[in-house]
C-alpha cells in the first residue's frame, strides 16, 4: 500500500509518542504509520495499563491509541485516564473492527477525541493523530487553534457596507415578524424565546450564536446519541466520527420549530450578529464547538480563512438533499473562502431565496 505524505506530515517527524492497545489492527497500523509515530505496542489493555502506570512526567505519551474490545475495558480505561493527573492530558483515540453504533456512541459519551471504525483510510488517521498534538484539542480550546492560523481574513469595507445595510435595513422591516415569532416561540413551549450557543467562525474565533428556539430545552443533552444514529453526515465519514452533524427527521424540533426552520424564520437573530461584526450576510456557516473541532487538518481548516456567514453556497445548492455528502458540503466551504468576492456574493444571495423553503426535514 503507498502512503502519501504531505509536507506537513514530513516534518512531524517521529517525536509524537503514542502507546498501542490492541492485535486486530495492528498490521494495519505497523504499516500505515509505524514510521510516522514512536510507538510503543501492547497486545491487551491490561499490559497497557501497566505501561501507562510506569510512566513519568516526562515519558508520558501524546497519544493513547486503543482497539474497543467486546467486554468494554476500553471505555473502562478511558474513564480511569480521565481521572488520572498524570494522563489527562494524553489524546485518546479509539479504534474498532467493527462499525458498531452502540460502541461510537459509549466513546462520544466519554469525549474521546476521535473514533475509527473499520473501513478507515489510514492517511486520514495519521494526519489527524498529527494535529490533535499540533493544536491539543481538549475542549475548549479553540483559542489555540485560533493563534496557531498563519493567514488571517480582513473584512472588505466594500463588503461590510453592505452588511450593514442589509442587516440594519431587514431588522427595522422585519420588527413586527420578529414580535410575532417571539410570542409564539413562548406559547408553543416552555423555555427560552432565543437559543444561544458558541459557535466557531473566521480564523477559529468562538461567538454567540442566536437564533428562534426551535427545539425542546433538553435538546443539547440528546445530540450525542441522536448524532450517532441519525446523522445525515455519518454514513460518508469514512469510517471516522462525521465532523458535521445534521438530524435527519429531528425528534427534538417542536412543531413551531418545524416550520420555523422550513421557512427559515428561526435564523432572523442572526442579523444582530451580523450587525455586531461576528458574521456576514455571505460566508461559511459558523459551526458548533464539537463540529469545529474535527475539522483542524491542512485539508479542511482553509473553510475558517473566509467569513462567517448566515448564507453561503451550501445553502443554495445542497441545503437539506439527501445526497449531500460531508465531503460536498466541506469543498464548497473551501471554495467559497478562496474565491469569494462581492459579485460572487449578490449571486449567492439572489439564490439564497428559492433556497430559504426547504422540503427535507433535515
Amino acid at each position: 500500500m503507498n502512503h502519501q505524505m504531505s509536507d506537513w506530515n514530513k516534518s512531524s517527524g517521529s517525536q509524537i509518542r503514542i502507546a498501542y492497545a490492541g492485535l486486530e489492527l495492528k498490521d494495519l497500523i505497523l504499516e500505515g504509520i509505524n514510521d510516522n509515530f514512536n510507538i510503543t505496542y501492547n497486545d491487551t489493555i491490561a499490559q497497557l495499563e501497566d505501561y501507562l502506570g510506569n510512566q513519568s512526567i516526562l515519558t508520558v505519551p501524546d497519544i493513547i491509541l486503543i482497539e474497543v474490545d467486546d467486554n468494554g475495558k476500553c471505555f473502562k480505561l478511558v474513564k480511569e485516564l480521565k481521572k488520572s493527573f498524570l494522563l489527562n492530558g494524553s489524546i485518546i483515540v479509539l479504534l474498532s473492527s467493527k462499525d458498531d453504533k452502540a460502541l461510537k456512541q459509549q466513546a462520544m459519551q466519554l469525549k474521546v477525541h476521535d473514533y475509527y471504525s473499520v473501513p478507515f483510510l489510514i492517511d486520514n488517521l495519521r494526519e489527524r493523530l498529527n494535529f490533535l498534538v499540533t493544536f491539543k484539542l481538549i475542549k475548549p480550546k479553540l483559542l489555540e487553534i485560533s493563534q496557531e492560523v498563519d493567514a488571517t481574513y480582513k473584512m472588505p469595507l466594500g463588503k461590510r457596507i453592505i452588511d450593514l445595510a442589509i442587516s440594519g435595513s431587514m431588522l427595522l422591516c422585519l420588527s413586527p415578524v420578529f414580535l410575532g415569532v417571539a410570542i409564539a416561540v413562548k406559547l408553543d413551549s416552555k423555555g427560552p424565546v432565543f437559543y444561544k450557543s458558541k459557535r466557531v467562525g473566521t480564523g477559529y474565533q468562538v461567538f454567540n450564536f442566536y437564533k428562534f428556539r426551535s427545539m425542546r430545552t433538553d435538546a443539547d443533552q440528546l445530540l450525542a446519541k441522536l448524532s450517532v444514529e441519525n446523522n445525515q453526515y455519518a454514513a460518508a465519514g469514512g469510517g471516522s466520527q462525521a465532523a458535521f452533524v445534521k438530524i435527519k427527521n429531528d425528534p427534538r424540533v417542536t412543531k413551531l420549530g418545524q416550520f420555523l426552520r422550513n421557512t427559515s424564520l428561526d435564523e432572523l437573530p442572526q442579523l444582530f450578529n451580523i450587525l455586531m461584526g461576528d458574521m456576514s450576510v455571505v460566508g461559511n456557516r459558523p459551526l458548533p464547538v464539537y463540529e469545529a473541532e474535527m475539522l483542524t487538518s491542512n485539508e479542511w481548516s482553509m473553510r475558517f480563512l473566509g467569513p462567517a456567514g448566515l448564507t453561503g453556497l451550501w445553502q443554495v445548492s445542497k441545503r437539506g438533499k439527501e445526497d449531500m455528502s460531508e465531503r460536498e458540503r466541506k469543498k464548497l466551504d473551501n471554495f467559497y473562502a478562496q474565491k469569494y468576492s462581492i459579485w460572487l456574493d449578490l449571486k449567492i444571495i439572489l439564490g439564497t431565496i428559492p433556497a430559504l423553503f426547504q422540503k427535507e426535514k433535515v
